[in-house]
């Protein structure tokens, strides 16, 4: 097998972008859709967008699959190769994760009035929370994303061994993934499987299944609809229908259960999520390469920039949301204005972030070690910065490698 170096996918980071907004929509609304405003007249659009967004996460994972398979598949499997994948996660992902898992962690015990009482119990407390992904509510997309890592070597070997594998493995994704749904449900009863990337096997494998074929998909996603066959034509609308169908289902059960308290059982909202969420995926992926040529050059440099930074905005966002939601003010949820204030707190995620993240990548060297590797765009063109190969902007496994988010 020789080694290969992938075409770039620039549409990969409006991909980013797409999913990134997803995670800030779901994010801003969540206090109003889970608890604030259950009686407000605007209820059902509050739950309406908490819902129908929560397509963000799960395709952050379907991407990082993606992004790994079609980077390394190709390539062989070597302990240098294997030696420097798990560098590249150490530096960029795992030391983030670290210093993020200790900010929020320390932050929550201060607001508590904690930090300084009981520090060895606290110590202890931070340890089982960083080996969770619960030291902040967001943070376990990380930490599953780092048990895939660990696994990855492993799934990229056995692919590259047989054509087999590579055909059966999105349906065997699928059947693990919801044999421990059933699993957990019966029997052993993880309060927080949200957290173990087997409850998201079927989106890692998904990605890794087109990751192979993107040679034979890629003229789905590059031709004008013109230009497609009757075929492609036939399955995309399907796509998009029953995408749409699945989403306002998925929206409906949910509307149903937190305003009028029908609860039914478990599995229909685990169902409806699952396939909700990836068909999202493929939509989104559709919808990156559509933008990419049809829409404007400034919207496309916008939505570019905002995948770049996603990782870091993903970090950073939710302490930005809890200062915007400390700030005083009375108004009711019945009120228009409260709609108004719950946009105001995505703007303020989105905005406040992206002006931070990019200040901080700007003018220090060493940001990489907080936010990840470096954007191609904000890395100097004159000398090498962590992750890049001088005055190319490639990173050093591939111009596509990069984290999920």
């Amino acid at each position: 097998m020789k080694a290969a170096r992938q075409e770039r996918l620039p549409q990969l980071d409006i991909y980013r972008a797409l999913a990134i907004m997803g995670v800030l929509h779901v994010h801003s609304t969540s206090f109003a859709a889970g608890e604030q405003a259950l009686n407000s007249p605007y209820y059902y659009w509050l739950n309406w967008i908490n819902i129908f967004f929560k397509f963000g996460t799960p395709s952050f994972i379907f991407l990082s699959s993606f992004v790994l398979f079609y980077n390394y598949y190709r390539r062989p499997v070597t302990r240098s190769l294997i030696g420097n994948f798990y560098r590249r996660r150490l530096k960029y992902i795992l030391l983030p994760y670290l210093l993020a898992s200790l900010g929020y962690y320390a932050l929550t015990l201060y607001v508590n009035g904690e930090l300084t009482q009981q520090p060895l119990e606290n110590l202890s407390s931070f340890t089982g929370a960083l080996f969770s992904g619960s030291a902040y509510a967001h943070l376990y997309f990380v930490f599953i994303s780092i048990q895939f890592y660990l696994l990855f070597p492993l799934l990229l070997k056995l692919l590259q061994s047989s054509n087999f594998w590579v055909k059966w493995v999105f349906p065997l994704g699928l059947v693990l993934q919801w044999g421990f749904i059933l699993w957990n449900k019966y029997e052993l009863h993880i309060v927080e499987k949200g957290s173990l990337s087997i409850s998201y096997l079927a989106y890692y494998m998904m990605g890794a299944y087109i990751a192979v074929h993107f040679d034979e998909i890629k003229p789905w996603l590059t031709k004008p609809w013109k230009g497609l066959g009757a075929i492609h034509k036939r399955l995309t609308v399907l796509l998009f229908t029953a995408w749409l169908a699945a989403a306002f289902i998925h929206v409906q059960l949910w509307y149903e259960a937190r305003h009028f308290g029908r609860w039914t059982d478990s599995l229909w909202y685990e169902l409806l999520w699952n396939v909700h969420t990836m068909l999202s995926a493929l939509v989104l992926l559709y919808a990156a390469f559509l933008i990419s040529r049809k829409a404007s050059r400034g919207l496309v440099t916008v939505l570019t920039r905002m995948g770049e930074l996603s990782f870091a905005i993903y970090l950073i966002h939710p302490l930005l949301l809890a200062v915007y939601r400390k700030l005083p003010h009375s108004i009711s949820p019945d009120s228009f204005t409260y709609v108004v204030f719950i946009y105001g707190g995505l703007l303020v995620a989105v905005t406040g972030s992206w002006v931070i993240v990019q200040f901080i990548f700007r003018r220090f060297q060493k940001a990489w070690i907080m936010f990840g590797s470096v954007p191609r765009s904000l890395a100097p063109q004159t000398k090498t910065m962590p992750g890049y190969l001088a005055g190319t902007g490639q990173t050093e496994s591939g111009m596509n490698e990069k984290h999920g988010i």
